[in-house]
């Protein structure tokens, strides 16, 4: 019953996506290349939008689970959808994505631990939101990342700890698999936009969060290891070129395999996951909830990603700023 259930979700979801791209493409929801994109040809975007209506299709089919997480997954979603057509006030956008992100821990009951937690898990959160969006520049990177992540969730509700609705899990991953069909190529047919990278990082933030509360083992951020240090690294670096960190750029580590060494997109997306697949598999299988190892292995993970980067891009690249991308 429930792979027939699936086969009709997967066809059901995959007509959607179709709809999409017939849509968008009718009303001129393109994405343009500029100076910053990585790509060099007209592309559809927002076709991430299938994710958030993957959940809210099995939301209704499921009885109405976790209700205040869709309600937030829904606001997040639509402003950032709207973020795609047209670019919204920043101050608006912040504030539905406080609200989406309040929703959020009330499906949770964080709000019944201390203040500071809140206050780190709502860094957390807002920093991680950020991260997955900065770092969709390229085909595949958004949606191949984040089936990793998904499957490694699903694996662990299934063998280590039952965190989880199993069937919500598996509908994001059959979203992201749709999508990967149309992104996941050489000349994509469509990008995930701020309604794709956004949303996806709400689901996955989730299931995260969920997981460590139910195991109370917060060396489940690692799942984020890759993308929070390519992030963090290219902030760092930023900070020391002086540059304004909130400004619109092109020098993360992923753009610039992409961009300055020529690799080809789904190389460096592929190269990516395996490195994150790794750590999950090491995360799995050699878990451990300890404070101090955790911080031993971000201090070091982190120490060895600044040095890469210095080796790889060079310091005057980085340290320098005067750095032709950074205009």
């Amino acid at each position: 019953m429930i792979d027939f259930t699936l086969i009709i979700f997967t066809v059901f979801l995959f007509a959607i996506m179709w709809l999409y791209l017939y849509i968008a493409e009718k009303n001129d929801i393109i994405d343009r290349p500029n100076a910053r994109s990585s790509h060099s040809v007209h592309t559809i975007r927002g076709g991430g939008i299938i994710f958030p209506l993957a959940l809210v299709f099995e939301y209704a089919y499921s009885g109405f689970h976790y209700g205040w997480f869709i309600l937030g997954l829904v606001l997040i979603s639509a402003i950032s959808f709207l973020d795609d057509l047209k670019p919204q006030d920043s101050k608006l956008r912040f504030s539905i994505h406080l609200m989406a992100v309040a929703l959020l821990f009330y499906q949770l009951n964080l709000f019944t631990f201390p203040w500071y937690l809140i206050v780190v898990a709502l860094f957390f959160v807002i920093g991680s939101i950020n991260a997955v969006n900065f770092m969709d520049g390229i085909n595949g990177i958004t949606g191949s990342y984040a089936l990793l992540t998904l499957l490694t969730l699903l694996y662990i509700n299934n063998n280590e700890t039952l965190f989880a609705d199993q069937m919500v899990l598996i509908i994001a991953i059959i979203a992201v698999l749709i999508f990967n069909f149309f992104n996941f190529r050489k000349n994509a047919r469509c990008f995930a936009g701020d309604v794709g990278s956004v949303s996806i990082a709400f689901i996955i933030l989730f299931f995260i969060l969920k997981l460590i509360i139910a195991t109370e083992n917060l060396s489940y951020i690692l799942l984020l290891l890759v993308y929070g240090w390519d992030v963090v690294s290219t902030i760092l670096f930023r900070l020391i070129r002086r540059e304004n960190i909130s400004e619109a750029h092109r020098t993360h580590f992923y753009q610039f395999l992409a961009n300055e060494k020529k690799i080809p997109h789904l190389n460096v997306a592929i190269g990516y996951c395996l490195v994150q697949l790794g750590v999950n598999a090491c995360l799995i299988y050699r878990s451990t909830n300890n404070l101090s190892y955790l911080a031993l292995i971000l201090i070091i993970t982190g120490t060895f990603i600044v040095v890469l980067r210095l080796i790889i891009q060079g310091r005057r690249q980085l340290i320098h700023s005067n750095h032709a991308d950074n205009s």
